[in-house]
């Protein structure tokens, strides 16, 4: 469950209130710019490792650097793609910290509202006859 945004009624000062105060979080955004960087670092490794398999191939001729040029492509390759399910799963695990992070926020302040609210329909306490 989402947290309500309280800023759409505050207009652009409200905005730049909740940025101030720490009310509004950017980390989803930013985590989702540094995964698609992260994306690219990893698509430049892969680059690399096939201009490494084809430098491998093409250095001597003959089936002696076909041999070893294709393990090296397979396993930079497969390198590759765990590189980007672990980059995922560093990303994602960010993004669920920081949702846990704006859940707790919205349970305290409906537990505060609620404590208010009991607070002020409690009756006055009554003195012991006698």
């Amino acid at each position: 469950m989402a947290p309500a945004n309280k800023s759409n009624a505050r207009g652009s000062n409200g905005l730049f209130w909740d940025l101030l105060t720490f009310d509004r979080l950017v980390t989803g955004p930013v985590i989702h710019l540094i995964y698609w960087a992260g994306l690219g670092v990893v698509a430049l490794f892969a680059f690399s490792v096939v201009g490494a398999a084809v430098g491998l191939a093409l250095k001597e001729p003959g089936p002696q650097s076909l041999l070893l040029a294709f393990p090296v492509l397979i396993a930079g390759l497969l390198v590759a793609a765990a590189m980007v399910l672990l980059w995922r799963a560093f990303c994602e695990f960010y993004v669920a910290i920081f949702r846990i992070s704006e859940d707790l926020r919205a349970l305290r302040q409906a537990s505060d509202a609620d404590h208010a609210v009991a607070a002020v329909t409690r009756p006055p306490a009554q003195k012991p006859l006698g």
